[in-house]
């Protein structure tokens, strides 16, 4: 597989095939925001994850891809994921999704509101949305499973390569409750093969991560 996740801004899209979707990444500002699209296979139908910054980038990438973006779910609600958004939604005229108790700080308000549990339809593809707690009040990932052999989740800033998302500054932020639904929402529900696509940097796997729970939780960060 020649997919290694590694995009830095300015770089053309890192696409991978899984089978009933194909997946596109790009890296945008000086704070190297992840912004994906998913596209189903057999419609053509895509979301788009975090429109971070950048829109002509963002536009660019949706061209290559040729799909149709039909929605734009934001993982949460911090200003570095959403200064593109505005322009996405005027351009594309996309449904909106966000985690309920983020849908309202956002620069369009979301129109569907997230909870922990609840599907995304995107054509024929379904996503799985997990409501990760502590970064945000209102983080969610979404994960789908191809038929590449691995599941595929996106993240947002609550799961990295080395840990869990920052939660030292501001006082909806909580460590004790993010590393708690990370562990029992993300590595208690999923397997060693999925893949993980953060909201900033290089992707990882949980099977690369998962080894090193116990020292993130007694680190407190």
């Amino acid at each position: 597989m020649s997919y290694d996740g590694h995009v830095t801004p300015g770089d053309a899209p890192a696409t991978r095939d899984t089978g009933l979707a194909r997946i596109s990444k790009i890296s945008v500002s000086d704070m190297h925001n992840n912004v994906y699209l998913v596209t189903d296979a057999v419609t053509g139908e895509a979301l788009l994850i975090d429109a971070a910054d950048d829109w002509p980038a963002i536009r660019d990438m949706i061209d290559a891809d040729g799909g149709r973006v039909t929605q734009i779910a934001t993982t949460h609600r911090h200003w570095d994921h959403v200064r593109a958004l505005q322009d996405a939604v005027s351009a594309t005229g996309a449904r909106t999704l966000a985690g309920a108790d983020d849908a309202d700080e956002l620069p369009v308000a979301a129109e569907v509101r997230l909870a922990d549990g609840d599907t995304v339809r995107v054509g024929d593809l379904t996503l799985d949305v997990v409501a990760l707690r502590g970064h945000t009040p209102g983080s969610v990932a979404f994960s789908f499973t191809g038929t590449d052999g691995f599941t595929h989740l996106f993240t947002g800033d609550s799961l990295f390569p080395g840990g869990v998302g920052a939660t030292n500054h501001a006082d909806y932020q909580s460590f004790p409750q993010l590393i708690d639904d990370v562990e029992q929402r993300v590595f208690g529900r999923y397997g060693d093969q999925t893949w993980v696509y953060p909201g900033h940097g290089d992707d990882t796997t949980l099977g690369a991560e998962r080894p090193h729970l116990a020292q993130w939780r007694d680190r407190g960060w």
